[in-house]
Protein backbone atom coordinates (compact mmCIF):
# COMPACT_ATOMS: atom_id res chain seq x y z
CA UNK A 1 0.00 0.00 0.00
CA UNK A 2 1.29 3.66 -0.62
CA UNK A 3 2.07 6.37 1.68
CA UNK A 4 -1.24 8.09 0.11
CA UNK A 5 -3.18 5.35 1.18
CA UNK A 6 -1.75 4.87 4.29
CA UNK A 7 -2.60 8.79 4.97
CA UNK A 8 -6.41 8.22 3.76
CA UNK A 9 -6.88 5.36 6.06
CA UNK A 10 -5.99 7.57 8.98
CA UNK A 11 -7.85 10.75 7.14
CA UNK A 12 -10.46 9.76 4.81
CA UNK A 13 -11.61 13.34 4.12
CA UNK A 14 -7.82 13.49 2.19
CA UNK A 15 -10.34 11.69 -0.72
CA UNK A 16 -12.69 14.90 -0.65
CA UNK A 17 -15.77 13.01 0.65
CA UNK A 18 -17.18 12.99 4.19
CA UNK A 19 -19.27 9.76 3.85
CA UNK A 20 -17.45 6.87 5.34
CA UNK A 21 -15.49 4.26 3.27
CA UNK A 22 -14.55 0.91 3.05
CA UNK A 23 -10.73 0.43 1.85
CA UNK A 24 -9.86 -2.70 -0.57
CA UNK A 25 -6.91 -4.64 -0.94
CA UNK A 26 -6.33 -1.71 -4.04
CA UNK A 27 -6.75 1.59 -1.98
CA UNK A 28 -9.45 2.00 -3.81
CA UNK A 29 -12.71 3.73 -2.19
CA UNK A 30 -15.34 1.68 -2.66
CA UNK A 31 -18.11 3.82 -1.18
CA UNK A 32 -17.40 6.19 -4.74
CA UNK A 33 -15.89 3.57 -6.67
CA UNK A 34 -18.01 0.49 -7.65
CA UNK A 35 -17.28 -2.88 -8.42
CA UNK A 36 -18.36 -5.92 -10.57
CA UNK A 37 -16.93 -9.49 -10.16
CA UNK A 38 -15.43 -8.70 -14.02
CA UNK A 39 -14.73 -5.43 -13.53
CA UNK A 40 -12.55 -4.46 -10.40
CA UNK A 41 -11.26 -1.55 -8.93
CA UNK A 42 -7.40 -0.34 -10.55
CA UNK A 43 -5.08 -0.41 -8.34
CA UNK A 44 -4.17 3.41 -7.27
CA UNK A 45 -7.31 4.80 -7.30
CA UNK A 46 -8.21 8.22 -5.61
CA UNK A 47 -11.69 8.98 -6.02
CA UNK A 48 -13.66 11.86 -4.32
CA UNK A 49 -15.61 14.75 -5.73
CA UNK A 50 -15.14 18.50 -6.57
CA UNK A 51 -16.98 21.83 -7.02
CA UNK A 52 -18.13 22.39 -10.73
CA UNK A 53 -20.21 24.65 -12.40
CA UNK A 54 -22.59 26.52 -10.18
CA UNK A 55 -21.36 24.01 -7.69
CA UNK A 56 -22.84 20.76 -9.19
CA UNK A 57 -20.92 18.00 -7.40
CA UNK A 58 -18.77 16.15 -9.92
CA UNK A 59 -17.27 12.38 -9.11
CA UNK A 60 -13.90 11.66 -10.49
CA UNK A 61 -11.02 9.59 -9.89
CA UNK A 62 -7.06 9.83 -10.28
CA UNK A 63 -5.22 6.53 -11.08
CA UNK A 64 -1.61 6.10 -11.06
CA UNK A 65 0.78 4.69 -13.33
CA UNK A 66 1.63 1.54 -12.76
CA UNK A 67 4.74 0.68 -14.81
CA UNK A 68 7.82 2.85 -15.60
CA UNK A 69 8.81 5.19 -17.27
CA UNK A 70 5.95 7.59 -16.35
CA UNK A 71 4.88 8.99 -19.17
CA UNK A 72 2.12 11.58 -17.69
CA UNK A 73 -1.53 11.97 -17.34
CA UNK A 74 -4.07 11.42 -19.94
CA UNK A 75 -7.70 12.86 -19.15
CA UNK A 76 -10.22 10.66 -19.89
CA UNK A 77 -13.34 12.28 -21.01
CA UNK A 78 -15.77 9.75 -21.24
CA UNK A 79 -19.59 9.53 -23.78
CA UNK A 80 -23.12 10.29 -23.35
CA UNK A 81 -24.46 7.52 -20.08
CA UNK A 82 -20.84 6.44 -19.69
CA UNK A 83 -19.07 6.44 -15.96
CA UNK A 84 -16.02 5.82 -14.51
CA UNK A 85 -15.97 2.27 -14.04
CA UNK A 86 -16.89 1.46 -17.32
CA UNK A 87 -13.20 2.68 -18.23
CA UNK A 88 -11.46 0.43 -15.75
CA UNK A 89 -10.12 -1.71 -18.80
CA UNK A 90 -8.58 1.19 -20.57
CA UNK A 91 -7.28 2.96 -17.36
CA UNK A 92 -5.24 -0.06 -16.70
CA UNK A 93 -4.58 -0.25 -20.37
CA UNK A 94 -2.90 3.04 -20.17
CA UNK A 95 -1.75 2.51 -16.62
CA UNK A 96 0.09 -0.04 -18.07
CA UNK A 97 1.70 1.93 -20.50
CA UNK A 98 3.33 4.69 -18.04
CA UNK A 99 0.48 7.17 -17.83
CA UNK A 100 -1.58 8.24 -15.32
CA UNK A 101 -5.73 8.62 -15.54
CA UNK A 102 -7.43 11.30 -14.64
CA UNK A 103 -11.38 10.60 -15.56
CA UNK A 104 -14.80 12.25 -14.19
CA UNK A 105 -18.19 11.43 -14.85
CA UNK A 106 -20.38 14.53 -16.74
CA UNK A 107 -22.86 16.38 -14.35
CA UNK A 108 -26.37 14.36 -14.55
CA UNK A 109 -24.82 11.15 -15.27
CA UNK A 110 -22.53 8.63 -13.43
CA UNK A 111 -21.99 8.96 -9.84
CA UNK A 112 -22.14 13.17 -10.77
CA UNK A 113 -25.06 15.43 -9.49
CA UNK A 114 -28.01 15.11 -11.21
CA UNK A 115 -30.37 17.67 -13.06
CA UNK A 116 -33.76 17.24 -12.50
CA UNK A 117 -35.87 15.59 -9.99
CA UNK A 118 -35.62 12.21 -12.58
CA UNK A 119 -32.62 11.50 -12.76
CA UNK A 120 -32.76 9.35 -15.35
CA UNK A 121 -33.38 11.85 -18.12
CA UNK A 122 -30.22 12.23 -20.16
CA UNK A 123 -30.02 16.40 -19.58
CA UNK A 124 -28.10 19.77 -19.77
CA UNK A 125 -28.76 22.56 -19.12
CA UNK A 126 -25.84 24.37 -21.45
CA UNK A 127 -23.07 22.90 -23.19
CA UNK A 128 -21.31 24.91 -21.59
CA UNK A 129 -21.32 23.65 -18.94
CA UNK A 130 -19.47 20.56 -19.43
CA UNK A 131 -16.41 22.85 -20.87
CA UNK A 132 -16.75 24.91 -17.90
CA UNK A 133 -16.53 21.32 -15.58
CA UNK A 134 -13.78 20.35 -17.95
CA UNK A 135 -11.81 23.83 -17.29
CA UNK A 136 -12.19 23.15 -13.15
CA UNK A 137 -11.37 19.53 -13.31
CA UNK A 138 -7.76 21.03 -14.53
CA UNK A 139 -7.69 23.67 -12.52
CA UNK A 140 -8.64 21.99 -9.58
CA UNK A 141 -7.66 18.13 -9.87
CA UNK A 142 -5.18 17.47 -12.67
CA UNK A 143 -2.62 20.88 -12.47
CA UNK A 144 -1.79 20.52 -8.85
CA UNK A 145 -2.24 16.72 -8.63
CA UNK A 146 -1.17 15.08 -11.72
CA UNK A 147 2.10 14.37 -13.23
CA UNK A 148 2.93 15.96 -16.81
CA UNK A 149 2.42 16.62 -19.96
CA UNK A 150 -1.25 15.87 -20.45
CA UNK A 151 -3.00 14.41 -23.18
CA UNK A 152 -6.81 13.78 -23.77
CA UNK A 153 -8.11 10.46 -24.13
CA UNK A 154 -11.96 11.27 -25.30
CA UNK A 155 -14.83 9.43 -27.11
CA UNK A 156 -18.22 10.07 -28.61
CA UNK A 157 -20.18 13.09 -26.74
CA UNK A 158 -16.97 13.41 -24.54
CA UNK A 159 -14.68 13.86 -28.28
CA UNK A 160 -17.39 16.57 -28.92
CA UNK A 161 -16.68 18.69 -25.58
CA UNK A 162 -12.86 18.35 -25.95
CA UNK A 163 -13.14 19.93 -29.71
CA UNK A 164 -15.35 22.80 -28.39
CA UNK A 165 -12.64 23.09 -25.29
CA UNK A 166 -9.79 23.56 -27.55
CA UNK A 167 -9.08 27.34 -26.69
CA UNK A 168 -8.84 26.37 -22.89
CA UNK A 169 -6.67 23.72 -23.68
CA UNK A 170 -3.81 24.94 -25.73
CA UNK A 171 -0.42 25.23 -23.20
CA UNK A 172 -2.24 22.71 -20.86
CA UNK A 173 -2.60 19.64 -23.57
CA UNK A 174 0.16 18.40 -25.59
CA UNK A 175 -2.10 16.21 -27.67
CA UNK A 176 -5.59 14.67 -28.22
CA UNK A 177 -7.07 11.67 -29.34
CA UNK A 178 -10.81 11.47 -30.39
CA UNK A 179 -12.64 8.31 -30.70
CA UNK A 180 -16.00 7.98 -32.30
CA UNK A 181 -16.27 12.10 -31.69
CA UNK A 182 -19.81 12.93 -31.86
CA UNK A 183 -19.77 15.82 -34.74
CA UNK A 184 -23.20 14.46 -35.57
CA UNK A 185 -25.65 11.57 -36.04
CA UNK A 186 -25.44 8.45 -38.83
CA UNK A 187 -27.95 9.34 -41.14
CA UNK A 188 -29.50 12.37 -39.79
CA UNK A 189 -32.31 13.23 -42.04
CA UNK A 190 -31.77 17.03 -41.86
CA UNK A 191 -29.32 19.34 -41.33
CA UNK A 192 -27.14 20.04 -37.40
CA UNK A 193 -28.94 23.55 -37.84
CA UNK A 194 -32.51 22.43 -38.24
CA UNK A 195 -31.75 20.09 -35.26
CA UNK A 196 -30.72 22.84 -32.99
CA UNK A 197 -33.60 25.28 -34.30
CA UNK A 198 -36.49 22.66 -33.67
CA UNK A 199 -34.97 21.69 -30.38
CA UNK A 200 -34.09 25.00 -29.56
CA UNK A 201 -38.06 26.37 -30.02
CA UNK A 202 -39.46 23.44 -27.67
CA UNK A 203 -36.58 24.24 -25.00
CA UNK A 204 -38.25 27.98 -25.36
CA UNK A 205 -41.62 26.39 -24.77
CA UNK A 206 -40.40 24.78 -21.53
CA UNK A 207 -39.89 21.50 -23.24
CA UNK A 208 -36.32 20.98 -22.93
CA UNK A 209 -36.82 18.15 -20.25
CA UNK A 210 -39.20 15.53 -22.68
CA UNK A 211 -37.06 12.96 -23.73
CA UNK A 212 -36.37 13.12 -27.43
CA UNK A 213 -37.15 9.20 -27.42
CA UNK A 214 -36.86 6.15 -25.04
CA UNK A 215 -37.07 6.77 -21.44
CA UNK A 216 -34.90 5.33 -18.36
CA UNK A 217 -32.47 3.34 -19.02
CA UNK A 218 -32.87 -0.80 -19.61
CA UNK A 219 -30.80 -2.94 -20.98
CA UNK A 220 -30.90 -3.93 -24.29
CA UNK A 221 -29.79 -7.61 -25.54
CA UNK A 222 -26.66 -7.94 -26.98
CA UNK A 223 -27.71 -9.58 -30.47
CA UNK A 224 -29.79 -5.50 -30.60
CA UNK A 225 -26.66 -3.91 -29.31
CA UNK A 226 -24.97 -1.41 -31.66
CA UNK A 227 -22.00 -0.46 -29.76
CA UNK A 228 -19.78 -3.23 -29.95
CA UNK A 229 -19.73 -6.91 -31.44
CA UNK A 230 -17.77 -8.05 -28.34
CA UNK A 231 -20.16 -10.03 -26.25
CA UNK A 232 -18.21 -10.44 -22.86
CA UNK A 233 -17.51 -6.72 -22.83
CA UNK A 234 -20.82 -5.81 -23.84
CA UNK A 235 -22.41 -8.11 -20.81
CA UNK A 236 -19.79 -6.32 -18.10
CA UNK A 237 -20.89 -2.57 -19.08
CA UNK A 238 -24.48 -3.76 -18.93
CA UNK A 239 -23.68 -5.30 -15.44
CA UNK A 240 -22.53 -2.31 -13.87
CA UNK A 241 -25.84 -0.92 -14.77
CA UNK A 242 -27.42 -3.65 -13.86
CA UNK A 243 -25.79 -3.63 -10.27
CA UNK A 244 -25.69 -0.06 -9.68
CA UNK A 245 -28.84 1.63 -11.47
CA UNK A 246 -27.71 4.95 -9.75
CA UNK A 247 -25.06 5.67 -12.16
CA UNK A 248 -27.23 4.51 -15.36
CA UNK A 249 -28.53 7.35 -17.30
CA UNK A 250 -31.46 7.43 -19.70
CA UNK A 251 -32.50 8.49 -22.96
CA UNK A 252 -31.38 12.18 -24.10
CA UNK A 253 -33.75 15.16 -23.72
CA UNK A 254 -34.54 17.96 -25.88
CA UNK A 255 -32.27 20.14 -23.95
CA UNK A 256 -29.76 17.87 -24.29
CA UNK A 257 -30.25 17.72 -28.38
CA UNK A 258 -30.38 21.24 -28.61
CA UNK A 259 -26.85 21.66 -26.16
CA UNK A 260 -24.76 19.21 -28.76
CA UNK A 261 -26.22 20.23 -31.44
CA UNK A 262 -25.06 23.91 -30.52
CA UNK A 263 -21.67 22.41 -29.80
CA UNK A 264 -21.52 20.74 -33.25
CA UNK A 265 -21.91 23.96 -34.84
CA UNK A 266 -19.56 26.17 -32.91
CA UNK A 267 -16.63 23.42 -33.66
CA UNK A 268 -17.83 23.11 -37.19
CA UNK A 269 -17.19 27.20 -38.14
CA UNK A 270 -14.54 27.98 -40.24
CA UNK A 271 -12.95 30.23 -38.13
CA UNK A 272 -12.86 27.69 -35.02
CA UNK A 273 -11.60 24.98 -37.24
CA UNK A 274 -8.77 27.54 -38.44
CA UNK A 275 -7.44 28.32 -35.02
CA UNK A 276 -6.71 24.56 -33.75
CA UNK A 277 -3.58 24.67 -32.86
CA UNK A 278 -2.92 21.27 -30.72
CA UNK A 279 -1.67 17.40 -32.63
CA UNK A 280 -5.20 15.68 -32.84
CA UNK A 281 -5.56 12.24 -34.19
CA UNK A 282 -9.38 11.09 -35.36
CA UNK A 283 -10.25 7.72 -35.00
CA UNK A 284 -13.01 6.99 -36.38
CA UNK A 285 -14.99 2.99 -36.57
CA UNK A 286 -16.50 1.61 -39.98
CA UNK A 287 -18.94 -0.37 -38.89
CA UNK A 288 -20.39 3.06 -36.75
CA UNK A 289 -24.02 3.30 -36.55
CA UNK A 290 -24.37 6.02 -33.65
CA UNK A 291 -22.30 8.79 -35.22
CA UNK A 292 -21.07 9.71 -38.48
CA UNK A 293 -17.72 8.36 -39.36
CA UNK A 294 -18.22 10.04 -42.62
CA UNK A 295 -18.48 13.54 -40.82
CA UNK A 296 -15.41 12.77 -38.88
CA UNK A 297 -13.49 11.85 -41.65
CA UNK A 298 -14.12 15.12 -43.22
CA UNK A 299 -13.42 16.98 -40.38
CA UNK A 300 -10.10 15.63 -39.78
CA UNK A 301 -9.16 16.45 -43.28
CA UNK A 302 -10.42 19.83 -42.50
CA UNK A 303 -7.90 21.15 -40.06
CA UNK A 304 -4.28 21.16 -40.34
CA UNK A 305 -3.80 19.38 -37.03
CA UNK A 306 -5.63 16.65 -37.77
CA UNK A 307 -4.55 13.18 -38.16
CA UNK A 308 -7.41 10.25 -38.93
CA UNK A 309 -7.47 6.39 -39.32
CA UNK A 310 -10.52 4.72 -39.60
CA UNK A 311 -11.16 0.97 -37.84
CA UNK A 312 -12.53 -0.74 -40.90
CA UNK A 313 -15.27 -3.51 -38.99
CA UNK A 314 -15.33 -1.43 -35.38
CA UNK A 315 -18.68 -0.46 -34.05
CA UNK A 316 -19.02 3.10 -31.92
CA UNK A 317 -17.52 1.90 -28.56
CA UNK A 318 -13.96 1.38 -29.90
CA UNK A 319 -12.24 1.11 -26.52
CA UNK A 320 -15.06 -1.89 -25.63
CA UNK A 321 -14.75 -3.75 -28.67
CA UNK A 322 -13.23 -6.79 -29.20
CA UNK A 323 -9.41 -7.30 -28.69
CA UNK A 324 -8.61 -7.72 -32.66
CA UNK A 325 -10.16 -3.62 -32.85
CA UNK A 326 -8.67 -2.88 -29.08
CA UNK A 327 -5.32 -3.63 -30.67
CA UNK A 328 -5.62 -1.69 -33.63
CA UNK A 329 -7.04 1.35 -31.50
CA UNK A 330 -3.53 1.00 -29.36
CA UNK A 331 -1.00 0.52 -32.26
CA UNK A 332 -2.22 3.86 -33.36
CA UNK A 333 -2.50 5.12 -29.67
CA UNK A 334 1.10 4.09 -29.03
CA UNK A 335 2.71 5.86 -32.45
CA UNK A 336 0.75 9.32 -31.72
CA UNK A 337 1.63 9.48 -27.84
CA UNK A 338 3.56 11.08 -26.17
CA UNK A 339 4.78 11.72 -29.76
CA UNK A 340 8.19 11.80 -31.67
CA UNK A 341 9.67 15.18 -29.80
CA UNK A 342 13.04 15.17 -28.43
CA UNK A 343 11.67 15.73 -24.92
CA UNK A 344 9.30 12.81 -24.85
Amino acid sequence: MSEFDHQVERDPSLLGDTTAIHMTASGADTGILKATPDNPVPQHARPGFFDGYRGRKIRYAVFGASSRPLKGTVILLTGRNECIEKYYETVTDLSARGFGVAIFDWRGQGGSQRLRKDGHRGYVERFSSYLHDIDRFFSEIVLPDCRGPYYVLAHSTGGLAALAALPSLVNRVRRIVLVAPFLTLDDLPFSVKTSRRIAGVLRALGLGWMYMSGGPWKPTPFDGNVVTSDPARYRRNVAIYETYPELATGSPTIAWAHAVATASEMVHARDFCARVQIPILFVAAGADTVVSTRAIERYARGIRSGSLITIDGARHEILHERDYFREQFFAAFDAFIPGSGADD
